[in-house]
């Protein structure tokens, strides 16, 4: 299912088994929670839910902080997390706290300003198999969200971007959304992914009509619209490959 690879047009322009009966934060040894587990083992040793538990401190009312911290991160996914800029939209995915919301984006951001950064060391995206790759933590996520993965000349990925998150429709994603961070980056092409928390891989009518918008809007941009794959918790499919013929038509 690898499909062919994707052609640039030259232009000018962690989450603990689940038991019956889940210690709440409160009832565990020191010995497991995160902030004694960094001090001890180093943040190396830690999850990714006990790391975002750290920045945050405390809870809710409604979920103790590493509760929260795993259906954050269950829910979102580690790479989606990693990349998301708003915290208004992560606060209302989520359910949590603007605050919270912002403190993630904070932490990640600060994580970024100080990476030190390789040209030769960033991902390749040539087809249909290495956005899958790439992309397939989102089959994991319970909500649905649009990613956005924006590529050089060299098919190499210089930004991702979650665009929005819920039922896409095409009155909902504007071309304008999807292709502004293109024009910021100075990307020219761009590769979209959604997943379907209820499994099914068969694209819907949204769906093909999201993709012949970009499609339209791309080739007034002078920006390719590479690819747009629907991913499950374990496969994926290319919706500009099973309507090819009907997206061309127009």
């Amino acid at each position: 299912m690898t499909g062919p690879a994707y052609l640039l047009r030259d232009r000018d322009a962690v989450l603990h088994s689940q038991h019956n009966y889940t210690l709440r934060f409160k009832e565990l040894p020191d010995y497991e929670k995160p902030r004694e587990r960094l001090l001890e083992l180093g943040p190396a040793y830690l999850s990714m839910a006990e790391l975002v538990a750290i920045v945050w401190g405390t809870g809710s009312p409604k979920e103790d902080v590493l509760a929260m911290a795993r259906r954050t991160v269950k829910e979102y996914g580690d790479k989606a997390l990693g990349n998301e800029f708003s915290a208004q939209r992560l606060s209302e995915a989520l359910d949590i706290s603007v605050t919270k919301a912002a403190q993630l984006v904070a932490s990640f951001e600060l994580g970024r300003r100080f990476a030190v950064k390789q040209p030769g060391r960033l991902a390749q995206v040539r087809n249909a198999r290495q956005a899958y790759q790439y992309l397939k933590d989102m089959g994991q996520s319970h909500k649905e969200q649009l990613r956005g993965l924006y590529l050089n000349s060299r098919y190499q990925v210089i930004y991702d971007e979650v665009i929005s998150v819920g039922s896409l429709t095409a009155n909902i994603v504007h071309p304008r959304e999807v292709f502004q961070p293109a024009v910021e980056h100075s990307a020219i092409a761009v590769l979209v992914a959604h997943n379907h928390p209820s499994g099914r891989l068969e694209p819907t009518a949204s769906d093909i009509d999201i993709t012949k918008q970009l499609v339209a809007a791309g080739q007034l941009l002078g920006i390719d619209l590479l690819d747009h794959l629907i991913i499950t918790a374990k496969r994926y499919v290319s919706v500009m490959e099973e309507t090819e013929e009907s997206i061309n038509d127009d």
